[in-house]
This record gives C-alpha cells, structure tokens and sequence, in this order.
C-alpha cells in the first residue's frame, strides 16, 4: 500500500494503518483460530444452520459467480451436510468462463439455483450515472444488488444464514478513498437522479431500515464463511481445477468482463488506483505470499493491451455510449463519495448504527 490511498497514515517504523487493521481483523476472524478449535467453531455453525432450516427446502443461502471465493463456498457447504440455495446476479457483464464455472459446479454438487437478471436498460443507466458521477465507485451498483439480493432471498426462504464468500485471508484491506458506500441506498439514489434518465424499480435495495429490520429482527445473518477453514486461494483454485475442471479467470473478480475492465483500465488510468496493491496487501498479511512476490506481480500490468482494447469497444458499445462520450467521462475530474448525499452523513446512521450494534450482541454468532 501507498499513497495512491490519500488517507493513509504510516507510524515510525513505515507500517501503515492498513496494515494494523488487517492483523486486528484477521486476529479477531476465525480465521485465526487453531485448526482444533476451527472445526469445532464450524461445527456449531453448521448444527445451528441445519436446527433453523429444519422443515425448510433450505438451510441457507450462498451467493454464486463462478469466480474462485463463491465456488469454494459452494463446495464446502455440500462437504459439511448443508443444504443451499445458489443465487446469482446477472448483471448483463457474465463472461463466457463465469457461467461455465457456475453450470459445472451446480451440477456437480445438485444445489438449486435461482438467477435475477436484470433490467438492462434500468440497469445500464445505473451504470452510466456512476460513470459520469466520477467516482471510483463504480462497481457500488453491483455489490449493493447482490448484497440486497441475498438478503430478499434469504427473507423470501425463511432463513437466516447467508454463506459468503467474503473472508479475512484475502480482503482484509481496502481503503475507503477507493471505493465506497456499497450498503448505502442514499448515495445509490442520489447518483442516480443527479446524472441519470430513468428511476430505479426493479433494482434489488436495502434503506437502512429494510437493513435493520432483516438483520436486527429477522435476525438474517452473513457468515464469513471461508474463515473456518485454512483457506488458501492458490490451493482452493487447484482444488476447484482438480475436481470439476474449473477454469482459473485471471484478476480478482475479473469473472465479471465490466469488472476487469474497470479495475484494469478506468481505476488505473482516471483515478490512479491500482486495487492489485490492496488484494496482494491482503494476501501478504495471511502469509500467503511474500512481499517480493507480490511487487514481481505489480510490476505486470492489470490488464494487458490486447484485452483492454476489447473491453473497451466491447463496454463503450454495450454501453450506448461513443467514443467521445466515453473520453469525456475519462477527462472528468474525480470527485468523491463525500460529496454526494448518503446515509453516513445522517444523524439517524450513528444512532441507528449503535442499537445495531448493542442489539447484535445477544443473538450473532461471534465469527459472523
């Protein structure tokens, strides 16, 4: 990490704040656990996912994307007996891999799917409105749908366990300044209605007291699943190869072609953000690689000059957009999160946020 994130501090010996918070998360994760104590932690978990979905067709729900993290998730969810319903978010931007790894895992392990496409013409205005916002938030569309998603399924089923495949071993850090507001339909909303032409309808959302009520009431809760296992990226990926020919798609969430090109190409040329340095921090702080190994890795680009030039037609004329409206949206100044309407600013979030966190107490899991 460096100062491409504009907020970060370093103390007098040059560790930087990411690094401190990534060790108290990991350290505060069951990921930390020791492998005796990981597997009784998930077997509680796991005898607590099949008393709830008792009588139900379900037990619980996994999102899925054909990328590596929801994969494994799948995988071990059917290991230890459970019982999933797979959801995916089709957002228009599948890759031909992406759908490939998601068919040949489903039928592997017999889970049920459900999709939700999206209005594309609702949703690529989203898009669009983000884009001209100048923000580098611009992938904020997408996690919030799946995100809502998972939770208006869960809802739907009568369940209270989403397995995820968010975890502490390689996302436990990434700043602020370069990304933003995923949970935060506010600043959704208000995007939209500065640069957008269509309202939102059928776009999967949470406000923050849809929020409160599945997760405080409901009790809906999302499992950081992959913590309770020694989750390796690199062995989960051969694992995955091995057993159902699972097709390995390069960068981090690169299974999404608009993700891998606007990590590969907007971030890095507009912003100046290359998001690889937070990934492979990340990874470094849960030794599974070395810093010498991860600067090698920098040293390529994000994305190579062939791909990038295909992604780039390829989104400018999925798009709608022309050449010229695409260049002028790269010639934006940046703005940022802070400059828009959101919930965070409000005074209802803090107060909201602190009978969250005082009523969680009682009734999550602690590794939840």
């Amino acid at each position: 990490m460096d100062t491409t994130d504009p907020h970060i501090v370093f103390d007098g010996e040059g560790v930087c704040d990411h690094c401190s918070a990534a060790f108290w998360r990991l350290k505060n994760s069951a990921w930390n656990l020791s492998p005796d104590a990981k597997i009784k932690a998930l077997d509680q978990l796991v005898k607590k996912i099949k008393v709830q979905g008792r009588g139900k067709r379900y037990d619980c729900v996994i999102g899925v994307s054909g990328g590596v993290d929801s994969t494994y998730v799948a995988f071990m969810a059917k290991k230890n007996g459970l019982r999933p319903l797979a959801v995916h978010f089709d957002n228009g931007w599948n890759s031909e891999l992406a759908v490939a790894n998601i068919e040949k895992t489903l039928k592997r392990l017999g889970i049920d799917l459900y999709t939700f496409v999206v209005d594309w013409e609702e949703f690529r205005d989203l898009q669009l409105s983000f884009l001209k916002a100048s923000t580098p938030d611009s992938e904020i569309p997408t996690d919030h749908g799946i995100f809502s998603l998972l939770f208006q399924v869960a809802r739907k089923e009568g369940l209270r366990y989403i397995l995820a495949g968010t975890n502490a071993a390689t996302e436990s850090i990434m700043p602020l300044a370069w990304s933003r507001g995923h949970n935060d339909w506010k600043y959704i909303q208000s995007v939209q209605r500065l640069f957008g032409t269509v309202r939102l309808t059928t776009f999967p959302h949470r406000t923050l007291w849809s929020d409160a009520f599945m997760r405080v009431l409901l009790r809906i809760q999302w499992v950081h699943f992959l913590d309770f296992f020694e989750y390796n990226k690199a062995n989960a990926e051969k694992y995955l190869e091995k057993e159902i020919h699972w097709k390995p798609y390069g960068g981090k969430h690169y299974e999404s072609i608009y993700t891998r090109f606007f990590q590969g190409y907007i971030l890095p040329k507009k912003f100046g953000i290359d998001k690889r340095k937070a990934h492979l921090s990340s990874i470094i702080m849960s030794g599974q690689r070395s810093r010498a190994q991860a600067l090698a890795e920098l040293n390529k680009p994000p994305l190579d000059s062939r791909m990038a030039e295909e992604d780039r037609v390829f989104v400018i004329q999925k798009l709608g957009l022309t050449e010229q409206a695409f260049d002028e949206i790269m010639a934006a100044p940046p703005r940022s999160f802070q400059e828009f309407p959101s919930y965070g600013k409000s005074w209802y979030f803090r107060w909201l946020t602190r009978i969250y966190r005082s009523t969680l107490g009682s009734h999550r899991d602690r590794y939840c």
